[in-house]
């Protein structure tokens, strides 16, 4: 059994294994929501890597351990305003496509035809009800 502090490295493994974690998601997953969720794994790989490091370096100043802890305070900022946005995307193109598949969005995007090429007489006009 350990005694004492946790070694740095440690910390540091977990975190690197959190982080192929989330990137396997990236790279497999075809969900939207999924990809999302993936990305947010990283960025907690990420941080627990830096407060890691932040710890270890607490014994050389405070000023190099708090600095480390701030990166972290303003990653976590950021990484709550990509989720307010990114939720906020996904939730709108469900609504309009009612699919949160990457690769079927990715497939609407190459089958989209170019407003600027249609032919004004081959398009339905709407029917106006009186």
């Amino acid at each position: 059994m350990l005694s004492g502090p946790v070694p740095t490295e440690y910390y540091v493994a977990l975190s690197s294994l959190i982080f192929v974690i989330g990137a396997v998601g990236v790279l497999t997953r075809r969900s939207a929501i999924m990809i999302f969720l993936s990305v947010e794994l990283m960025l907690n790989a990420a941080n627990l890597a830096l407060v890691a490091f932040a710890r270890g370096w607490a014994a050389s100043g405070a000023a190099v351990a708090l600095s480390g802890q701030a990166a972290v305070f303003i990653i976590l900022a950021v990484a709550a305003a990509e989720v307010a946005v990114g939720l906020g995307i996904l939730v709108a193109i469900f609504r309009y496509r009612h699919s949160a598949d990457v690769d079927a969005l990715s497939a609407d995007n190459r089958t989209q035809v170019n407003p600027s090429k249609v032919n004004p007489s081959q398009v339905d006009q709407p029917q106006v009800s009186r």
